[in-house]
């Protein structure tokens, strides 16, 4: 059985359009709506790709920014300026 990887991030207007691209580059993602926070988690792997949330933003989006965002997040993490990618090996 393959484990949970989740990625936390602030309740904030710029992590909504995170959220968005999350979902429609993830489908099989659960997202958690908390006080303060917005808890994403999917069995295996998670992708947050620059290119998704450029276009929900509607503008140009450096992935450092994911960062400034960032609560908390559970798994490897593969990171360049184009995507980030959490995964368990197994």
């Amino acid at each position: 059985m393959k484990s949970k990887v989740y990625i936390g991030l602030q309740d904030n207007d710029m992590s909504r359009y995170i959220v968005e691209a999350i979902e429609e580059d993830n489908p099989e993602a659960t997202v958690i709506y908390q006080p303060a926070m917005i808890r994403i988690e999917c069995v295996g792997q998670l992708t947050v790709k620059r290119e998704t949330v450029e276009e929900k933003y509607g503008q140009q989006w450096d992935m450092q920014e994911l960062h400034l965002n960032l609560i908390t997040l559970g798994g490897n993490v593969d990171e360049d300026e184009d995507r980030l990618f959490l995964h368990w090996n197994s």
